[in-house]
């Protein structure tokens, strides 16, 4: 009995040992169901800004993990979510300035869920939007459908729940009598009116180490692929170096800077926001601005940034779409060819939840909201744009970029026209940036396809071309 007893435990055994690389084996074949991040994934990438609160009636992880593959018929290849931890309840913005604190009515207080950007905990969940494992879910959707996740990094402030107020009150800025203050602006010295956020100091080394910990902990934990940095020009720029070379020691990450300022693309974040060219298009739609303008801006950048320096493009995102108006508000009949606009520039295109639904209000920031999710004049051309981003060379974006030329017309102010071209692959942009009707030329030759339409298209210099206010076309070379 005791020879049997002996042997059965030989052959558990051996049996735990053989399974047990396949564990393994299965454990590494899903960690690479995504390479990690390249710069040749992102020349053809759209990113997809995700505001889970109010994607839809649920605001959870679970319901917009769902819809994950249909982001795949837009082009999508980064999911940026918009701040996913726990929120402070201290000092919680409600509405016209008010914080929960000024309201006396129990049940008015909880429609106010305060701002994403107020946060509590860098390593918890929002119990709105699930648990730790509908995270997981995400993730591990967002990359065996050929995503990346990156998360949205709140550096410069924290709520005034965040435990460090009581642990590192060292970590904060402090005025004159030892009080925590919130952010103020460093021209000025006076409140930008974030009062629902603790402003931290930087001049503290010790903040440095526990931040970048708090950002290593989702790379190790959940495999996240990258940062978008809130206010990165108001963080030092010595701390995201040093950050993102901690975080690269993981695995490569993606880093988008909501800034300009080119000196945080040196050794800190691939993209910065292009917030210049997005004012210059909302004035170009309104007739503020003309076709000139754009073309002087373009002239600038190329004298300000680095050859490899690259911007993200778009027409909203949750601040425009909160606090300056829809997409239909700003650009009104103009919209739609902003929108191809946006993916012809060089740079990344953005998609905010909503865009893609033809959405038509302003998002309640700081309560319950939803978008009404059905497909209409948007969505199939969102499909075509990003069809073409994926897979036309002449759209590559990052750092290798396709060449960018405006092209000559008779209508310098009025028609933009531009050709972008990489590895003998051409794409012309060309449209009536006025809400007239217009005849002019443009200095083109070729033969081309019109990518919306498939027609065949015979371009001769100077010849006589009709567009409808706002028209526009993209051509593409066989």
């Amino acid at each position: 009995m005791k020879q049997f007893s002996i042997i059965m435990a030989l052959l558990v055994l051996m049996v735990s040992c053989k399974n047990e690389p396949k564990q393994e084996e299965q454990k590494e074949e899903k960690q690479e169901s995504l390479e990690p991040v390249s710069n040749e994934a992102l020349e053809s990438a759209v990113i997809y800004e995700a505001n889970i609160r109010q994607y839809s009636p649920e605001g959870t992880f679970e319901a917009f993990t769902k819809d994950i593959p249909q982001l795949k018929e837009l082009g999508v290849k980064v999911i940026w979510l918009m701040p996913i931890y726990p929120i402070s309840m201290k000092n919680r913005k409600a509405t016209q300035g008010l914080s929960i604190e000024d309201i006396e009515d129990e049940e008015e207080r909880k429609k106010y869920l305060g701002s994403y950007y107020a946060i509590a905990d860098y390593t918890g969940i929002n119990p709105e939007f699930g648990e730790f494992d509908d995270f997981n879910e995400l993730v591990d959707t967002a990359h065996e459908n050929g995503m990346y996740v990156i998360l949205d990094w709140v550096a410069n402030h924290t709520g005034w729940d965040h435990h460090w107020m009581e642990e590192h009150p060292e970590f904060y800025t402090q005025n004159d009598k030892g009080e925590i203050v919130d952010p103020l602006n460093p021209d000025t010295g006076e409140s930008w009116g974030w009062t629902d956020v603790a402003d931290l100091n930087y001049d503290n080394k010790e903040l440095w180490e526990a931040m970048t910990k708090e950002m290593e902990f989702w790379v190790e934990e959940y495999n996240i692929d990258g940062f978008r940095a809130d206010v990165a020009g108001e963080v030092p720029t010595e701390f995201w170096e040093q950050a993102v070379k901690k975080l690269n020691s993981h695995k490569p990450m993606f880093m988008l800077a909501e800034s300009e300022d080119k000196d945080l693309f040196h050794n800190a974040f691939d993209m910065g926001y292009n917030w210049e060219g997005h004012h210059i298009m909302n004035e170009m739609a309104q007739g503020k601005k003309t076709v000139k303008d754009w073309n002087a801006y373009m002239q600038k950048i190329d004298t300000t940034y680095q050859e490899d320096d690259y911007l993200m493009n778009f027409v909203t995102n949750h601040d425009e779409n909160s606090w300056n108006g829809t997409v239909k508000e700003r650009m009104g009949e103009a919209s739609e060819a902003m929108i191809a606009f946006s993916y012809a520039l060089p740079g990344m295109p953005l998609i905010y939840s909503g865009l893609e639904y033809d959405l038509d209000k302003r998002l309640r920031f700081f309560e319950k909201d939803t978008i009404s999710k059905e497909k209409g004049k948007i969505w199939p051309i969102l499909e075509k744009l990003g069809e073409l981003k994926n897979q036309n060379v002449a759209l590559h974006g990052a750092k290798e970029a396709a060449s960018y030329e405006a092209l000559e017309t008779s209508e310098e102010e009025k028609v933009m026209a531009f050709k972008r071209e990489k590895n003998g692959q051409e794409l012309i942009y060309l449209s009536n940036f006025s809400d007239a009707s217009l005849n002019f030329t443009v200095r083109l030759d070729g033969e081309y396809i019109d990518y919306m339409s498939g027609a065949t298209v015979e371009m001769e210099e100077n010849e006589n071309l009709e567009f409808k206010p706002w028209e526009y076309r993209i051509l593409v070379n066989n």
